[in-house]
C-alpha cells in the first residue's frame, strides 16, 4: 500500500465528522492487543483504597 491510498473508504452515505471519528476510534482500539488496555494486576495504590476480606464493601462505610 503506498502512502497515497486511504487506509478504508466510505462506499454507502455521506458520514459526518464525528461519525468519521468514532469509526476510527473503534478501528484504533479493536487494533490493539487486548494486554494493552489494562494492566493484568492492580498496582499497590488501587488495592490500597479497597476494602479487604469477603464483605469488605458492605463494612466499609461502618464506623470502625
Amino acid at each position: 500500500m503506498s502512502a497515497e491510498e486511504p487506509l478504508f473508504r466510505v462506499v454507502r452515505g455521506v458520514p459526518t465528522a464525528e461519525e468519521l471519528a468514532a469509526l476510527v476510534g473503534a478501528i484504533i482500539v479493536r487494533s490493539r492487543p487486548a494486554s494493552a488496555s489494562a494492566p493484568a494486576t492492580p498496582s499497590t495504590w488501587a488495592r490500597s483504597g479497597r476494602p479487604a476480606g469477603r464483605v469488605g464493601w458492605r463494612t466499609a462505610g461502618l464506623p470502625r
